[in-house]
């Protein structure tokens, strides 16, 4: 299979997991599990399963202090900051405005590229995030008027955005020279470190085994779906494409939160919606397109 077919595929699926993930979380929190609890749970199964892979199958180590940084970074950014904003935020406000304020990210990507990669900024590739931004917001805007989320969550979110464009733009360069699973086990193990602190207490106050089998199944989507199989497509996806790129597949996740929406019943699909998701996947395709060579 084409390589550049195989990464669009992975992407496109991650798109779809996280897209399902804003509901599937809400159905967790905060009567079940809280935010922080959830985290703690999401973040150590990770550690545990990379960590093993990382071990027992790749065996390779991380070269230069330099790497370390950018590695320690990465985990602060991605896992930390990243899940303690996005998940306390989510409880917070709706799924609608949370996707909505998510679609900022590939706009830091494009700028924090241009900053510490040194990327050009190419006219079709602020087109395409432009076009696949405003189809998004479009898309989603008749709903985020009914949907009060709170402030602070939405400004959580807003955080969560920035801090995993960040991220993403940082961990390329590991990316280039390690194995996924040896950059993504010592990511999570930094991110452990930071969330232990604000989730033990919440990870430990559910009974458990009272819980339905319904949020049971729930929880096993946010650790092996959202967490373990989502991240292990993403950096490796992050291997063979550019950082914009990756950021730009968060406009694909308000498209499947409305579609998981219309397959339940709770939405309808409308010839203004299809127009829109047109726009999103138009935007990614300028986003990917590959530069012609010099000549």
């Amino acid at each position: 299979m084409n390589r550049q077919v195989q990464v669009h595929g992975a992407l496109f699926l991650v798109a779809l997991i996280y897209g399902a993930n804003y509901s599937i979380a809400k159905e967790i929190m905060p009567a079940y599990v809280q935010p922080f609890g959830l985290i703690v749970i999401r973040v150590v199964s990770a550690v545990l399963v990379f960590g093993a892979i990382s071990v027992f199958v790749v065996k390779e180590k991380i070269q230069s202090k330099n790497d370390w940084v950018r590695i320690t970074l990465s985990g602060l950014l991605g896992i930390t900051l990243n899940q303690l904003s996005f998940f306390s935020g989510l409880n917070l406000t709706s799924p609608i405005n949370a996707s909505l304020i998510q679609t900022v990210s590939p706009v830091m990507v494009v700028l924090l590229s241009a900053y510490l990669l040194r990327e050009r900024i190419k006219v079709f590739r602020m087109v395409g995030i432009l076009v696949a931004g405003l189809g998004a917001m479009m898309l989603i805007s008749g709903k985020a008027g009914t949907a009060h989320g709170h402030l602070l969550g939405d400004l959580l979110i807003l955080f969560n955005a920035v801090c995993f464009g960040a991220f993403l733009v940082l961990v390329k360069p590991l990316m280039q020279r390690y194995h996924p699973i040896t950059v993504v086990s010592r990511i999570f193990l930094v991110g452990a470190v930071g969330v232990i602190p604000f989730g033990l207490e919440q990870v430990l106050a559910p009974a458990y085994a009272t819980l339905p089998a319904s949020i049971w199944a729930a929880i096993a989507f946010v650790v092996i779906g959202m967490t373990i199989l989502a991240y292990l497509l993403n950096v490796w996806a992050m291997k063979y494409a550019s950082p914009a790129l990756v950021g730009v597949y968060i406009y694909l996740q308000p498209v499947f939160a409305i579609l998981i929406a219309v397959g339940l019943g709770k939405d309808v699909f409308t010839w203004q919606k299809a127009l829109y998701a047109a726009m999103i996947f138009g935007g990614v395709y300028l986003v990917s397109k590959p530069q012609k060579p010099a000549v």
